[in-house]
């Protein structure tokens, strides 16, 4: 299951960031790469110790931790720190699945990637190519938004960058460990989760949210590990 969230960083954060960017020292993105992907990826990226990826890092985390979608969608248990990627001149990242566990380079701690996230800096107007495409059981998605928008989807997922032939693009991706491991599992969570709440916005309905919020934590409680 794929998730857009919209807005993720408001206007403040995002010229914020922009401030930072400016600062920014790209390096080759093969420098993370392992041996199959490094014949696949053409990028640049900041070094995870870069002052600018740590305080823009800071700016994403902390913009997720107040996002009810995100928090609802992925569970969270542990979020590497985010990281920064720029495609240009034709750089692009073919087909691949990434790496099912990562260590955090800032903290040493193991994460397992259950669930992808992208959240997009630039606007798709000043960029030709660069689409993020996401091929899982679900089908095939072809991702471009807004800036400050984000994409979610399972870390299991066949996924690419097509090739970006003009213009930069800009953004920040990350790894979650969720509390449910399973990708079913939080698809039926989340969809829970959100009929829970449209259903909470009727007062007549508080015999149902009150059985449908058992049910979820009754899952919750069967597939959650912490």
């Amino acid at each position: 299951m794929m998730l857009v969230i919209e807005n993720v960083l408001n206007r403040q954060e995002l010229e914020h960031m922009r401030t930072l960017l400016a600062q920014a020292r790209w390096h080759d993105g093969r420098e993370t790469a392992g041996y199959a992907a490094m014949r696949q990826k053409s990028n640049e990226q900041l070094r995870a110790q870069d002052e600018v990826a740590v305080r823009m890092g800071q700016v994403i985390l902390h913009a997720l931790s107040g996002n009810a979608r995100f928090i609802s969608f992925a569970l969270p248990l542990k979020i590497l720190s985010p990281m920064f990627n720029c495609y240009r001149g034709g750089g692009e990242y073919g087909f691949h699945i990434d790496n099912a566990i990562r260590v955090d380079p800032l903290s040493g701690q193991r994460v397992r990637t259950d669930v992808s996230t992208t959240v997009f800096l630039n606007d798709p107007q000043e960029y030709e190519g660069g689409e993020l495409i996401i091929n899982d059981t679900y089908g095939i998605e072809r991702v471009k938004l807004p800036a400050g928008h984000a994409v979610v989807y399972p870390g299991s997922s066949l996924h690419r960058v097509s090739p970006v032939t003009s213009g930069q693009r800009v953004a920040s991706f990350f790894w979650t460990q969720s509390m449910v491991q399973d990708d079913a599992q939080r698809a039926i969570l989340f969809d829970l989760d959100q009929t829970i709440q449209q259903l909470a916005q009727k007062p007549d309905n508080a015999q149902d949210v009150t059985r449908l919020t058992g049910t979820y934590h009754n899952l919750i409680r069967q597939w959650a590990q912490t």
